[in-house]
């Protein structure tokens, strides 16, 4: 099923280029005109607003709640239901160490708020927390595709290994412009796109 779309495409394949181009252009001018800045660190609000910012010119639902209940595999995230409750629990929970700001993040992605592009966006939001809170961020570059993967499919259940695995891959380059595009383009292979390097869009 094709995702209703402003682009207008109805095939699959070429809505996944343009999702993946469009969006990258986006994330890195994000970056580059100090945007960034402006999103709420830990909020609801602030990871709307970086949806919002990746997809708005793709998805009218970009920077929404999602109003259907979704899965992934055989996991299924937070009932439609539960979500506006789950949020607010999300927002106030604390975010001062390491390992809070972690189970605040896999909070987040048991909510998985939006219809799509909640990792992409989500990790974005993770990254402004600990640069925020703990003055470090993520080397994604270093944190292996099908690790994550399967670290954050058990992470509702045991976050240990999520937290082991992405403390590993922390840097204090935290201004750093090349890290932060190899990030997003480490971010999106995660979930099957590579086929743009951000860097060059």
């Amino acid at each position: 099923m094709v995702l209703k779309n402003k682009l207008h495409v109805t095939d699959q394949v070429e809505l996944a280029k343009l999702e993946e181009k469009i969006s990258k252009q986006k994330a890195r001018q994000l970056f580059d005109s100090g945007d960034i800045e402006k999103a709420e660190v830990g909020t609801f609000a602030g990871l709307a607003f970086i949806h919002a910012y990746l997809f708005d010119s793709i998805y009218e639902f970009a920077g929404q709640m999602r109003d259907v209940n979704i899965a992934k595999g055989n996991f299924r995230f937070a009932p439609l239901m539960y979500l506006e409750v789950s949020l607010q629990h999300i927002d106030a929970m604390p975010q001062r160490t390491f390992d809070q700001i972690i189970e605040k993040y896999v909070e987040m992605n048991i909510a998985h708020p939006f219809r799509e592009g909640n990792g992409r966006a989500t990790r974005i939001w993770l990254d402004l927390l600990l640069k925020k809170e703990i003055q470090q961020v993520i080397d994604w570059n270093q944190v292996d595709k099908e690790d994550y993967l399967s670290a954050m499919q058990r992470s509702p259940v045991k976050d240990v290994e999520i937290k082991v695995l992405l403390k590993q891959a922390l840097t204090d380059q935290i201004h750093d412009r090349a890290l932060f595009m190899k990030g997003i383009d480490v971010s999106y292979y995660y979930e099957g796109y590579s086929e743009f390097k951000t860097e060059h869009l």
